[in-house]
């Protein structure tokens, strides 16, 4: 009987650390709408003194950095200072002019990051609209896919794309760059020795877990994000100022977090981000903080695991990241069967978050309904569709988001 019940616990175990889990498996979970607990979200705009933030300059200059210090110490973790000053060399490995038939110009950038303490490197992959008008806006993807890999070359069955679906003729057509950078060239999908990567330059003893608000995984990956930002600057084709971050699932969560911090990040698309990402903490609906620490426990700092099973006690919730990206546009995209991302939670956020745009005078989303399937909000500062199907991003969903930049970026 031991035996027996030894060997189904490391099967659960397995199931739950890869992909996502079938429901059976989490009996624990709630996706039932009416069994939602009664909450009440952290305020945007009382100050940690209890005083009133009536203006755009005090949200900016009062509530926005103390909430920031907020997720930084208690859920993503700290930025650390490297252990001696890193040096960053870049180089251009590879340049196709002629890429899909001559619609673009792809690169391949190495960049490397070095100091005393060893040498990490990211590869980068750029993509440029040969035919639109220079200094072109541009996408920029946290990736799943290696940008070395085969999934990150042109699919001859359908030459508009990669071999991993990503719609980059579209993209192109469009007339936007395309910038990909692989989420485990700088930390591992689930590190567990933080000895490999960009983690050693900047302890001088190593880091062997997240301790209390030193930064994890999802933090590692937004930082990479914002230097690859730093390594456009050679790139004169691509218009730095008119830059948006996408990701998807886990690295929806990092885009969130890094465009929160980075105010050069120009726009901001959540895709089915989740917990830690764009839905609520305290809906504790799908996913839950207790599930992500124990799946995932070096994603993020140590002190969040302080809210587990307490998320009332947590001073910030996700409405609040997303209202950190203000007065910038972001777009939060949802999947109704992907339950464990809790898309209603996400579309409150949404909503909660507009508050703060409004404060700044630009639209955002004025109804707490959902919005019914298939109908996009597009010319609002805070964007938001929700359509059938599951935990994935389909071209149907990239048009949206490129409607969405083309509201923005494009006037």
């Amino acid at each position: 009987m031991k035996k027996a019940i030894l060997i189904f616990t490391l099967l659960l175990g397995i199931t739950l650390a890869f992909g996502r889990q079938k429901k059976e498996f989490d009996i624990d979970i709630n996706y039932d709408e009416t069994k939602v607990p009664k909450y009440e979200l952290p305020g945007l705009l009382i100050s940690a003194e209890g005083d009133s933030i009536s203006s755009a300059d005090e949200w900016m200059n009062v509530r926005r950095p103390q909430i920031l210090s907020l997720f930084s110490n208690l859920v993503y973790g700290q930025i650390p200072s490297p252990a001696s000053p890193i040096i960053t060399k870049i180089q251009t490995q590879d340049v196709n002019r002629a890429f899909m038939g001559g619609k673009g110009t792809r690169k391949e950038i190495l960049v490397s990051f070095s100091n005393e303490k060893g040498t990490a490197e990211m590869t980068l992959l750029v993509f440029t609209p040969n035919k639109a008008p220079k200094p072109v806006p541009a996408f920029m993807i946290l990736n799943f896919d290696g940008n070395k890999s085969q999934k990150m070359q042109v699919n001859p069955k359908f030459p508009n794309k990669l071999k991993n679906g990503m719609p980059v003729g579209e993209i192109l057509d469009r007339g936007y760059a395309f910038i990909s950078v692989y989420h485990e060239d700088l930390i591992g999908h689930n590190e567990v020795s933080f000895e490999r990567g960009i983690q050693p330059l900047f302890f001088k003893d190593g880091q062997s877990f997240p301790k209390a608000n030193e930064w994890g995984v999802l933090a590692t990956c937004g930082w990479g994000a914002m230097r690859a930002l730093d390594n456009l600057q050679t790139e004169k084709d691509i218009d730095q100022k008119r830059v948006a971050l996408i990701g998807h699932s886990k690295l929806g969560k990092a885009a969130l977090w890094a465009a929160a911090q980075d105010q050069r990040f120009a726009l901001a698309i959540s895709a089915q981000s989740g917990c830690a990402g764009a839905a609520l903490w305290r809906r504790r609906s799908g996913e839950t903080l207790k599930k992500m620490v124990t799946r995932f426990p070096y994603w993020l700092c140590r002190n969040a695991w302080k809210f587990v099973n307490m998320e009332d006690d947590l001073p910030v919730d996700q409405h609040m990241l997303l209202a950190l990206i203000a007065p910038r546009p972001v777009y939060v995209f949802s999947g109704m069967d992907d339950t464990w991302a809790d898309p209603r939670g996400e579309y409150l956020s949404a909503y909660h978050a507009s508050k703060i745009y409004q404060l700044f005078g630009k639209n955002g989303l004025t109804s707490e309904a959902s919005p019914p399937p298939g109908k996009a909000v597009i010319k609002s500062h805070v964007g938001y569709h929700i359509r059938p199907g599951g935990h994935s991003v389909e071209l149907d969903d990239w048009q949206r988001f490129l409607d969405f930049a083309d509201y923005h970026l494009k006037k």
